[in-house]
């Protein structure tokens, strides 16, 4: 029998990862998109409008974290035995500008979700995506016993979402996973965010269409994986015989401005030629090291991280000079991303 799944946030990085996972599984993914003025389904586009040859193919619902009634009406049209909940306000410098839109999608839209599961009567086993920013300014290395101290409303959010996943498995007897994922990145990396925000420069400069690249604290450290490693992680949490909470890490950790000597290093260039400070990126608390320790699920699970560092920057930095050749080519049409 074909299994169901329900994924939020599925226009986003891990979204369209975890996507292309299930359906390689041989899933019927149905996903959650929030309704907008604009298209923002780039990631997917190969996904939904191309159904694989056996059938098998993404179903996109406008839906919002919003909405409780809206997620009760399509866990009843869609049966799902998954949910996975990625949808969120991510980005931690915007939380400080949106602290209350934040905290109402990160953190109460995921006690929606459960809310949602727990109304609808049916058997799903729910993944809740949780984040190493809850861990904020307790030193590394930070594992599944190590204590919370938030240090932004996105991180805050996380904190009260994380807390009411676990409750719902205790009170409630549900299967609830939260999976503690340290920053992983990728070519599909929204540019906003601070590695793609370098790879994408290293790829303009190399080209002539920018000078410099500005950016905040050079010196904060984390611990960067591979996201299409990280959704297998996640899958795998929801496979297993009882729910529980994992930290999804490389168990290494650089520097801000190691990413910027590897990324421009990979096409011959110096960082220290085109990366300059600006204080407007520093966040009012700042979170200086992330470090995961994911022993628990290598030894539970079998999980364990392949692609390195300096892997993970070259892969970046090759899929910007290739998107920008593509831009500039023809052969591709920019999308709000």
């Amino acid at each position: 029998m074909t299994k169901v799944a329900l994924v939020t946030g599925v226009t986003g990085q891990d979204g369209s990862y975890l996507c292309e996972l299930l359906l390689q599984k041989g899933y019927e993914v149905h996903g959650l998109v929030r309704r907008s003025s604009s298209f923002n389904t780039a990631r997917i586009d190969h996904l939904y409008q191309d159904p694989h040859e056996d059938g098998r193919k993404l179903v996109l619902h406008h839906a919002d974290l919003d909405d409780g009634l809206s997620l009760v009406n399509i866990l009843r049209e869609t049966g799902p035995s998954e949910v996975y909940n990625l949808g969120a306000q991510s980005h931690v410098r915007v939380s400080y500008d949106t602290p209350l839109y934040t905290a109402n999608v990160t953190g109460v839209g995921a006690l929606r979700i459960l809310e949602a599961v727990r109304a609808s009567n049916l058997d799903i086993r729910v993944y809740q995506a949780s984040s190493s920013e809850m861990f904020g300014s307790t030193p590394p290395p930070q594992n599944e016993e190590t204590p919370f101290h938030p240090r932004s409303p996105y991180a805050c959010a996380k904190v009260y979402a994380y807390w009411s996943a676990v409750n719902h498995r205790e009170s409630y007897g549900m299967y609830v996973s939260n999976g503690i994922l340290f920053n992983h990145e990728s070519p599909r990396r929204g540019e906003t965010f601070v590695t793609r925000k370098i790879t994408r420069a290293v790829a303009r400069i190399q080209a002539g269409l920018q000078k410099e690249l500005y950016l905040g604290n050079l010196d904060a450290t984390r611990d960067w994986g591979y996201a299409p490693e990280y959704v297998n992680a996640m899958w795998m949490m929801l496979q297993a015989p009882e729910p529980d909470d994992y930290v999804v890490a490389t168990g290494t950790t650089y520097s801000v401005r190691e990413f910027c000597q590897v990324a421009f290093g990979h096409v011959g260039l110096n960082w220290e030629d085109y990366v300059r400070f600006d204080p407007k990126y520093t966040r009012p608390a700042e979170v200086d090291a992330l470090m995961g320790d994911a022993s628990k699920i290598r030894t539970n699970l079998g999980w364990k991280p392949e692609v390195n560092f300096e892997e993970l920057v070259q892969i970046m930095v090759d899929g910007d000079i290739q998107l920008l050749e593509d831009e500039r080519s023809g052969r591709l049409v920019r999308v709000d991303r």
